[in-house]
């Protein structure tokens, strides 16, 4: 779920590089896939509202928009430090693109690239359980002790959400609504339980942070059945300020707008935030129980995803 200064989640965190083998049925599609590599899911489209489209990445070049869109909203404009090879590619990626889904926000009324192809606007990084622990396991995993989360839960099935970015001008209603519309159809489509991310704060001192942080572990920490732990050699405390002295309009002003559309589903916030001097960003963690999600939102959305499907 990351990328939460302009947007939404940050970038997800799996490192290892991995390489093709053999053939083998993909869970819960039934389609061949290489292990090493991502699934390619069919019915790839999932939704439309006027020009905009949601739908899922279904090639390599796909992906590689994706990626290009995260440099611009991370790097280019926001405050992420760039390695070398990260300038150079001028793409956002890591080992987990290739095992994870993409969703893809796509306007068919804007200019064409070069290519010919309608720009990717906006775009979400999906990552099912099953998938995570076949490759190394899931990308906050670096920073949230979330073995601990499933095991306690370990007849549900959790789906992680990351690498989440929205071009500025698209940053509307109508944008998250269908990229909210895109990660339930998904949900549904693969019978998740659980969602789960890091999302950040800008910045990476905590103690200018204190009231958002202190608002969410007073308003928002997760009930013990549902509490990940950040990992105790990263650990940042979140509760800076008693509950009494907190100004919950001021800190709602301040929080993320991601966070707060989290929050006014129904989920909760971990224990413990985390610094990523990379990205320049505080993160805490997002847990999202399917049975917690607000029924007006259940509702909005249809129980079958049929709101805004394609």
């Amino acid at each position: 779920m990351r990328g939460d200064g302009p947007s939404g989640f940050k970038p997800g965190r799996m490192q290892q590089w991995l390489t093709p083998q053999a053939l083998r049925l993909a869970p819960d599609t039934g389609l061949p896939f290489r292990p090493r590599h991502r699934i390619i899911t069919p019915e790839l489209s999932l939704g439309r509202i006027g020009s905009l489209e949601v739908r899922l990445a279904g090639k390599p070049s796909d992906i590689k928009r994706a990626q290009k869109l995260r440099y611009k909203v991370f790097y280019r404009d926001g405050h992420a430090i760039a390695d070398a090879a990260t300038l150079l590619a001028r793409r956002d990626k890591d080992g987990f693109d290739k095992v994870c889904d993409h969703l893809l926000v796509v306007d068919h009324a804007a200019k064409p690239s070069m290519s010919g192809k309608q720009p990717v606007v906006g775009t979400y990084r999906l990552l099912r359980q099953d998938i995570a622990e076949a490759h190394g396991g899931f990308y906050s995993e670096n920073e949230f002790d979330i073995a601990a989360l499933t095991e306690r839960h370990a007849g549900l099935r959790f789906l992680e959400l990351g690498r989440s970015c929205v071009l500025p001008p698209y940053r509307t209603k109508r944008t998250m609504e269908l990229l909210w519309h895109g990660i339930w159809s998904y949900v549904r489509r693969h019978r998740m339980d659980v969602m789960i991310g890091c999302a950040s704060l800008q910045g990476t001192d905590p103690d200018r942070l204190a009231l958002q942080l202190s608002f969410l572990h007073h308003f928002a920490r997760a009930p013990q059945a549902w509490r990940a732990n950040a990992h105790a050699s990263r650990y940042v405390e979140m509760n800076r300020m008693a509950k009494d002295a907190i100004d919950a309009k001021a800190a709602l002003r301040e929080l993320p707008p991601l966070i707060k559309g989290y929050l006014r589903v129904g989920a909760f916030i971990g224990d413990g935030a985390v610094i990523d001097q990379q990205f320049g960003t505080t993160d805490v963690l997002v847990v999202m129980p399917v049975s917690a999600i607000s029924e007006r939102y259940i509702g909005h959305f249809g129980a079958d995803a049929s709101r805004h499907a394609a």
